[in-house]
């Protein structure tokens, strides 16, 4: 048990709804403001946690000024001021008894519309509190309408100031932002310490003969060392000939390194192209395979905050391009060098063979330079990427989650905390640039004490008569320049263990074996589906936290064609069930059943494409409206089709009223469409996808009295003939449902309609409806 100290989880995704808006209104009584914002505050919360949260936020509300969104009546009734918006105007202003004394007017339309809307949903054999406890509800999404009540205190001086809109004004929420990213353990150093240069190249395989023309022209290029060291000790020894000798030879000699010229000018570009083309390959190749294998991995890997969206965005563009460095640069540079020593060497001992050999015994000197600050660099870059990763990860959740930032004034701590990550980075590049620096600096020193090395050798072999001046020249000039390349070669040691580093990564993802594979092609599946889902004796925790059990033997039937509500406290594991029934985890133990056959033995793309989900908090993709609701179907969808399915889900009336309609772009996360349009949108995109199960987490969460009656009305009509699991608080959702469970404490304790439920003696559902009739 961590406690405070417990991970959240990218974008708060291991808490439950309610965990998260508690912890977020923590954070904002933390602040101790003089102006409470309050948009839905308490949207996510069950009844009993409501009403705690909400005397909290009443005592907070004392002294200060307060600003509240809200839907729901009871929740706004005793505002100070309540100002009703409609199309972007201030429409009516005052408190709850003035506005109700005009017939006519919007706020008191919008309070009958909102009463017919919950007595549609009584039937006559409801006990007689059951009309008040539709208007109270069970739902997260009614307790989302936060209740602004006076103080008891009369003289108190806060005051609130209610926004009661209509369907066509809402306010946008903010997401809360995560902090720390744990970082890996030995066992994942080591294992990026040990990686397969030849699995590497083997990746590079189909570019084979980009790769060979490549090498051709860095071996062409690298004979221009040798070569220019050949024809430079040919020019110093023409100067001692005749003159006319002199002039004949000039002007060959002088031709002859027109065409080494010439000969670079061809062979750089013909080394670089096809380098280019071979590494711009390779990088295609390795986001394609990694981001493919991102995509089908199992959904508790994405709860490890190693995996978050930052750190696999950096590896999606960084490691390829660092990868794609040792078939450009380092491959043509070994081609290049390897080309320098050959013709290096053949010069040398052409010319005089005895002073090659006595040269070359003392070039490892040279070569030891290299070696020496390869180990030096070993294991500085593999540090330096993790903590780039932890740095990229916060600035991203700083950029997706800005409005928090921005209201909490915290784009200060954000830059410390991002400051902090790259602070590490910074220390190895400073111990990398002294390292570095020593060792180019003995490697400097090694090569001018091999050249003096090699004047005094060759001058006593003069003087002995064992070499000419002309031999001296060809001997040094060709290995100084072959010592040259290896020097150049020593200068890539540095991309060397970044590429290492990098392919690790890479291949610790792709040799990743995910125990729920989506990609897997294997698996049954059924000619017909009829939706008969069974879980039978699960238990299930959470992989990231093992011990916190969720379920303890629970067991549910969830009938053909019919409606399943689960019912429950915040946090009791509601949403788990529909995880579970995607298939997004496996349980810990115990069985769930489609149809009588159980859910692993399913091909795993087949059976999602069964279910439809519509999720409390929507997810919409950084594109139009129209791709955002095609998404919901594979294969080509109509134009019809989709205006079929907002209209069904409400939402075609505010679409088309916007400048760019369907064609309009969302934003990151839906950032520039309201809570309730957001949701109809996914609505829509479930509608579409016409599935035999649909599974409703909230679905009508953030919708106004209006929107979720109409919206309510189309998934009624959708959900006939389909099993439907409904995730609920609110009474009017659920309460016609064929069957309500109720979960807590991770077992089924209550299953019913909602009248033999009601009539329960001290039932957990009774209770829950009791208590939001008290809490109003």
């Amino acid at each position: 048990m961590q406690g405070l100290d417990t991970m959240v989880g990218e974008h708060g995704t291991q808490l439950s709804g309610g965990q998260k808006q508690r912890i977020a209104i923590a954070r904002a009584i933390l602040k101790d403001p003089r102006i409470l914002l309050l948009d839905e505050a308490t949207s996510a919360l069950d009844a009993e946690s409501e009403r705690t949260v909400q005397e909290a936020l009443d005592n907070v509300m004392t002294n200060r000024t307060t600003v509240v969104v809200a839907h729901r009546l009871t929740t706004i009734r005793n505002a100070d001021i309540i100002a009703v918006v409609h199309q972007g105007k201030l429409v009516e202003q005052g408190t709850h008894d003035e506005l109700m004394n005009d017939p006519e007017g919007a706020y008191t339309q919008l309070v009958r519309m909102q009463e017919r809307s919950k007595e549609a949903e009584t039937s006559p054999s409801s006990q007689e509190e059951t009309p008040h406890a539709l208007d109270r509800s069970l739902s997260r999404s009614d307790s989302q309408r936060l209740s602004m009540r006076k103080s008891s205190s009369n003289d108190s001086s806060r005051h609130s100031f209610t926004l009661y809109g209509v369907p066509t004004f809402d306010l946008r929420g903010i997401q809360p932002i995560e902090d720390d990213v744990e970082e890996p353990d030995e066992d994942t150093t080591s294992r990026r310490s040990k990686v397969s240069i030849r699995r590497l190249a083997a990746m590079n395989k189909p570019e084979v003969p980009y790769l060979l023309l490549g090498c051709v022209g860095a071996g062409v290029q690298g004979l221009v060392f040798p070569m220019f060291g050949l024809l430079l000790s040919t020019a110093i020894r023409i100067f001692f000939e005749p003159p006319s000798q002199l002039k004949k030879d000039s002007s060959f000699w002088g031709l002859m390194m027109v065409v080494l010229g010439l000969s670079t000018l061809l062979a750089l570009p013909v080394q670089n192209y096809f380098f280019g083309v071979a590494g711009g390959k390779l990088i295609q190749r390795i986001r394609s395979l990694s981001f493919k294998k991102v995509v089908h991995q199992e959904i508790s890997w994405f709860d490890d905050p190693t995996n978050s969206s930052g750190a696999i965005g950096a590896r999606l563009s960084s490691d390829a391009a660092t990868v794609r460095s040792i078939v450009g640069d380092a491959l043509g540079l070994i081609a290049q060098n390897m080309s320098t020593c050959l013709a290096g060497l053949i010069i040398a001992f052409t010319a005089n063979w005895l002073l090659a050999i006595i040269i070359l015994a003392v070039l490892p000197l040279v070569g030891l330079q290299g070696f020496l600050q390869m180990r030096f660099y070993k294991g500085f870059s593999a540090d330096a990427k993790v903590m780039y990763e932890e740095a990229s990860q916060i600035a991203n959740d700083a950029v997706s989650s800005i409005r928090t930032v921005a209201s909490f004034s915290a784009e200060d701590k954000v830059m410390k905390m991002y400051e902090q990550k790259c602070e590490g980075p910074l220390k190895q590049g400073v111990r990398l640039g002294i390292v570095s620096g020593a060792g180019f600096g003995v490697g400097a020193l090694a090569l001018y004490c091999t050249q003096a090395f090699c004047f005094y050798i060759g001058a006593i072999l003069i003087q002995n008569g064992r070499a000419s001046f002309g031999e001296v020249f060809k001997v040094f000039f060709a290995l100084t320049m072959s010592a040259t390349g290896i020097s150049q070669a020593s200068a890539t040691a540095p991309d060397v263990n970044k590429v290492k580093d990098s392919a690790a990564s890479i291949f610790e993802l792709l040799d990743s074996k995910p125990e729920i594979d989506s990609s897997k092609e294997e698996g049954t599946t059924l000619s017909s589906v009829r939706g008969e889902i069974e879980l039978l004796h699960v238990s299930f925790k959470y992989p990231t936290r093992p011990d916190i059990p969720i379920f303890r033997d629970l067991c549910l039937s969830i009938p053909s064609g019919k409606t399943v509500a689960l019912v429950g406290e915040s946090g009791s594991g509601k949403s788990t069930v529909i995880a579970l029934i995607e298939r997004f985890y496996n349980p810990n133990s115990g069985q769930i059943f489609l149809d009588g056959v159980e859910l692993r033995k399913f091909r795993l793309s087949w059976l999602r494409q069964q279910m439809g989900l519509v999720s409390q908090e929507p997810v919409l993709f950084n594109d139009t409206i129209r791709a955002n609701i095609a998404y919901g179907k594979k294969g080509e969808v109509t134009e019809e089709e989709i205006i079929n399915a907002t209209k069904a889900a409400n939402a075609h009336t505010f679409i088309s009223g916007l400048p760019n309609g369907y064609n309009t772009g969302v934003g990151e996360r839906g950032v520039q469409l309201s809570g309730g349009q957001k949701q109809r949108i996914a609505i829509s995109r479930a509608i579409l996808k016409d599935p035999k199960i649909l599974l409703l987490d909230e679905a009508t969460s953030a919708l106004d009295a209006e929107s979720e009656r109409i919206v309510q009305d189309a998934l009624d009509r959708v959900m006939v003939n389909r099993t439907t699991v409904v995730v609920a608080h609110r009474l009017t959702t659920i309460m016609g449902a064929d069957v309500i469970a109720v979960v807590k404490n991770g077992v089924l304790c209550e299953k019913g309609k909602h009248d033999v439920l009601m009539k329960i003696k001290d039932g957990v559902y009774a209770s829950l409806v009791a208590l939001h009739a008290s809490a109003q």
